[in-house]
């Protein structure tokens, strides 16, 4: 194997995992601001916390893919709790749900901000455009996808580092007199490191995309190489926002906006907001898209076993049930289900994934065969 090519299996897992991160996990900012930026020049710490934490589920996701042979999530749920495997299945729908949910208020929201129309437009497209890539099927969506990831990516180092130049001195300031003043008493140590591990814990839900990058890891050292890069670069957008929010610590019209990166750019040239609410908008249409079809997908492949493959209209109806709940549950309110909702699916999927992997990782690490 080739320099190349094995630089290619160790970097290719991160990429995948980061690129389906993106939209629930930090497109807004204000993922970012509830899970760490909150806590002004403290929030670091969760940071660090979560970097740890895609770390470790990274490493140990493809080593017991690796070790037990099983490149899809149902096998692999069933090695880590048994037959209780659909409990799995019934906390990513719920998380499915909400995602779009907190995707079609954060359209809804960009469009009222920019452009002045009505919450409800916003809502309505993204699930029409949502329901129409979900019907056109895997090319249509492979292709969206690719290009959502790779533009919201450029834009977002572009937005950082405008921010870092225009606003460097408020962020050496937030730092030097250690602001956390948002939050009514200083946050303590645990408190920082519990609120990184659930910004991990909702977001574990995107790790069975990448299942399919783990069949050329042949070491354990590949899988703990593959594993800190996967962290690595699944952490970066997160420093990225949180740092660009320190410019504008304790600004409340920032911290407590629906959608914070839309509040930073309208102190920068009306192009960047702009160009902001085309990519994010984008990526949000991207995330919900693939979060369905990834469901669709598994029960699809579940019904081709028994010869009963779903129609294109069956496709479709499951998508307009789960967008219809989706629009209904964005009513709520985007910073209710961003600090609430996300916050329950993360102990849920800590319960169903996370322990259970953790509970494995001593005979993952400590048998002969490895």
């Amino acid at each position: 194997m080739d320099t190349l090519t094995r630089l290619k299996h160790i970097f290719l897992p991160g990429i995948i995992l980061q690129s389906v991160l993106i939209g629930g996990g930090y497109a807004t900012g204000r993922e970012i601001v509830e899970y760490g930026g909150k806590f002004g020049a403290s929030g670091w710490i969760s940071g660090l916390a979560i970097f740890a934490g895609f770390s470790i589920m990274s490493i140990l996701t493809m080593e017991a893919c690796r070790q037990w042979k099983v490149y899809d999530y149902k096998s692999l749920l069933k090695k880590l709790i048994g037959r209780f495997w659909f409990v799995y299945e019934i906390v990513y729908l719920l998380l499915v749900i909400l995602t779009i949910a907190v995707m079609s208020a954060a359209a809804g929201e960009i469009l009222h901000s920019t452009l002045g129309f009505n919450k409800w437009i916003g809502v309505i497209i993204i699930t029409t455009v949502v329901g129409f890539l979900n019907y056109k099927g895997d090319e249509i969506i492979a292709r969206f996808e690719t290009i959502g990831t790779l533009a919201l990516f450029a834009a977002y180092l572009t937005f950082s580092i405008t921010i870092f130049l225009t606003r460097g001195d408020e962020i050496v300031t937030t730092f030097e007199r250690w602001d956390s003043s948002i939050v009514s008493e200083t946050p303590s140590l645990l408190i920082l490191i519990s609120t990184g591990v659930l910004y991990v814990g909702y977001n574990l839900g995107v790790y069975p995309a990448s299942f399919f990058t783990y069949r050329t890891i042949e070491t354990q050292k590949q899988s703990i190489i593959a594993g800190l890069i996967a962290g690595i670069i699944m952490t970066i957008p997160w420093f990225l926002t949180y740092f660009s929010l320190m410019g504008f610590y304790p600004d409340t019209a920032i911290i407590n906006s629906t959608v914070p990166w839309l509040s930073m750019m309208q102190h920068l040239n009306p192009v960047y907001m702009a160009v902001f609410s085309v990519v994010v908008g984008w990526t949000l249409i991207e995330t919900a898209t693939g979060v369905i079809h990834g469901f669709i997908g598994r029960i699809e492949e579940e019904r081709r076993k028994h010869n009963k493959p779903f129609k294109k209209i069956t496709k479709a109806w499951i998508s307009l049930s789960a967008l219809v709940a989706a629009m209904i549950l964005s009513q709520v309110g985007m910073i209710d289900l961003v600090a609430k909702g996300y916050t329950m699916m993360a102990y849920a999927m800590i319960a169903v994934f996370a322990l259970p992997l953790l509970w494995f990782a001593p005979k993952l690490f400590f048998t002969k065969n490895t």
